[in-house]
């Protein structure tokens, strides 16, 4: 459990220089080993169904829209879908495409009383590299953590 402490107090020294409103910003490979390790911690993935549809999802992760799609508006049902399928006593990591989304869902999770709600940073794709592709700076799938074509 020393690890994961370790783990969560740096997340937490992050989030706290970035004046984030949640418990923490864990890197790809931090939030997978929590993830692991953790009884009971839920990886919420915060994409659209495009996104897990055609870019590929997380096994295991909890799927819930921030934003719909088509049209990119916010899921007016994003809070009632998680309180429905995730204990807000839970360690909860929200997970998007490049890390914003997922700030957005943490910081609303929180406020709706999750009191350990962590962002992960670089999200599914990571950032865009000098040609604008994704997917080799950063992310989930950059870091070789499981995902599978949806």
């Amino acid at each position: 459990m020393g690890k994961l402490r370790e783990i969560l107090d740096l997340a937490q020294i992050r989030a706290r220089d970035l004046e984030r409103p949640y418990q923490g910003e864990l890197t790809p490979h931090e939030a997978f080993e929590i993830w692991q390790a953790a009884p009971g911690a839920r990886l919420v993935d915060v994409r659209t169904r495009a996104e897990w549809d055609w870019v590929g999802r997380i096994p295991g992760a909890v799927e819930i829209e921030w934003n719909q799609y088509p049209g990119g508006v916010r899921n007016p049902h994003f809070l009632a879908e998680l309180t429905r399928q995730v204990d807000p006593e839970a360690l909860v990591m929200f997970v998007c495409r490049s890390g914003v989304r997922s700030i957005g869902a943490a910081a609303a999770a929180s406020e709706a009383g999750y009191t350990n709600c962590y962002n992960v940073l670089e999200g599914f794709e990571g950032d865009k590299d000098a040609n604008g592709h994704r997917n080799t700076v950063g992310g989930w799938r950059r870091a070789g953590l499981p995902w599978h074509q949806g």
